[in-house]
Formats: structure tokens, sequence, C-alpha cells
């Protein structure tokens, strides 16, 4: 059975996830609808971006995934079908697939052709689930779209290496829901260009010259005496799960200590620099 997520910023309130779902079941009855995020913030690219590539493998080869961010169709602003690590993905060509292709080459992407077919003023209900039914059964996406060869760009995907080579220029692209900031900086990056040098992370006026690979490593199991710790609400930095760098608060909570969004001031695209200090 056909498995199609869908990836939007329509929140829950609206009817338009709702409406989307219908389409889908009124045209394929035997087929599985999974939500991955309805709460993407309104036409935020790498929000969409980092959701999207940490979510799409954890489903079966062959699923396709549907992308409503940013999706009113204008001359800057076409279409795409994009099959890529034996998925398929359907959203505007604005960048939201290249933090994916960055990683992974697409096998095939092509520029969706049929609105000339379909009258509509909603592309995510009329284009986006008319393309995903025609995959699901088993069509081509050549029948549906022109090929191209290349898509968009998102703008500050890629940190920077300075010309000494002594400092990485990276920035916030993902705020979760415990308030945790995500950067662009990713493990393999920041090791490549470490080679063993100590380093001081800034972000706004705080600094960390550590990198935990789990939040409870801050945890000094030594002192015996939980209430001695008084680790709750530190400040600290990651390798989080998508092995990108993330600061975080120890067990934040926004109504009560706090997290490293609010309390350190830290939005999205915001500054982040890793210093690597001298021997």
């Amino acid at each position: 059975m056909a498995i199609i997520t869908l990836t939007t910023d329509f929140g829950e309130k609206d009817h338009f996830s709702g409406a989307i779902k219908g389409a889908i079941f009124s045209e394929l009855e035997a087929v599985n609808v999974v939500d991955i995020s309805h709460s993407i913030s309104p036409f935020n690219i790498s929000e969409a971006a980092y959701v999207i590539q940490n979510a799409y493998s954890s489903f079966p080869k062959g699923t396709i995934h549907l992308i409503g961010i940013d999706s009113e169709l204008s001359p800057e602003n076409k279409h795409i079908a994009v099959k890529l690590d034996d998925h398929y993905f359907i959203c505007a060509n604005n960048g939201i697939m290249s933090m994916i292709c960055a990683d992974i080459a697409a096998e095939e992407i092509v520029e969706i052709n049929i609105h000339d077919k379909v009258e509509t003023s909603f592309p995510v209900l009329d284009i986006f689930v008319k393309v995903a039914c025609h995959i699901a059964r088993g069509g081509t996406l050549g029948v549906i779209g022109k090929v191209i060869n290349s898509i968009k760009p998102i703008k500050n995907l890629h940190p920077f290496v300075n010309d000494d080579q002594n400092q990485i220029i990276g920035s916030v692209i993902y705020i979760d829901n415990y308030g945790n900031v995500i950067t662009n900086i990713k493990r393999k990056f920041f090791e490549q260009h470490q080679k063993g040098r100590a380093y001081e992370i800034s972000a706004r006026n705080h600094k960390f010259k550590t990198i935990f690979n789990k939040y409870s490593d801050i945890i000094n199991y030594d002192e015996t005496e939980t209430s001695k710790r008084n680790i709750e609400g530190k400040g600290m930095v990651v390798f989080n799960s998508s092995g990108y760098i993330e600061i975080a608060i120890y067990k934040s909570n926004n109504s009560t200590v706090g997290s490293a969004s609010t309390l350190m001031g830290l939005k999205t695209m915001d500054t982040v620099t890793i210093n690597f200090l001298k021997p």
C-alpha cells in the first residue's frame, strides 16, 4: 500500500490539511497518509528542509513526500517532483530540497507541467495531490513534468570557513519544540576542520568550550548528592541525533527554566561561530 506523507505550514486550526487528506482518499482508497508536521513556521524554507531531511529516511523506500511550504506557483517559484534515495518529493522549487540533495544526488527531477490541465488556486491540494496519486499508482515522473538538471539552492545552507582555517561561521536553521537551537554545522564538517584543536563556540554573548555527545553528559555523576548537581537550566552544546551542532538548555522548559532560544535570545538565521585556538 502506498504511503504519502504531509509536511506543511498550514497548522491545525484551518481546513487545509484535512482537505488535502480528503482529496488523496478521494483518488486513492488504498493509501496510508502520514503527517510529518503541519507546524512548520510560515514560509520557513530552512526549517522545512531540516524536518524533511531528518524524517524521510525512516519511511519505506517508495514513500511519496508532499511538502506544502511557500508553494504558490509563480515565474520564480515553479513546482517540482524529485526522485531521490528511492523516495519521491513533491514541492516548490524554492530550496527545500537542497539540504537533502547536498548529501545525496537526485535520481530524477522534473518541473511539473500539468497546471494547464487542472484549474487551481490551491496548488498543494489540486496539483501536488494529483502528482502524488499518479506516482502512487505507479506512474512515472516524465508524464507529469519536463526533466531539469538542478534545483534552487537555499541561502545559508552551508557554514563558512575563513581563509586562515581557524574559524567556522554558521547559522541557526531550526528551533525545536524544546527551544533548542540547531545550527547548520554538522559534526563531520566540524571534525574535518577542527584537526584536534581546542575551540570556543560563540552565540551572541554566550560562549562554550565543550560539545557533548548527549544531553546527560553534562551531569557529573561523581557527585552522588543530586541536589548539589545544579544542572537544570544550564546552557550546553551537543551533537544532536541528526548530527548537527545544537545549543541547548539542559531539561529546558519554556514555562520554568526557559530554553536556549528564549534565554539566549537566539532565533533562526542568527550567526554561530566556532573559533579554533592555537595549540
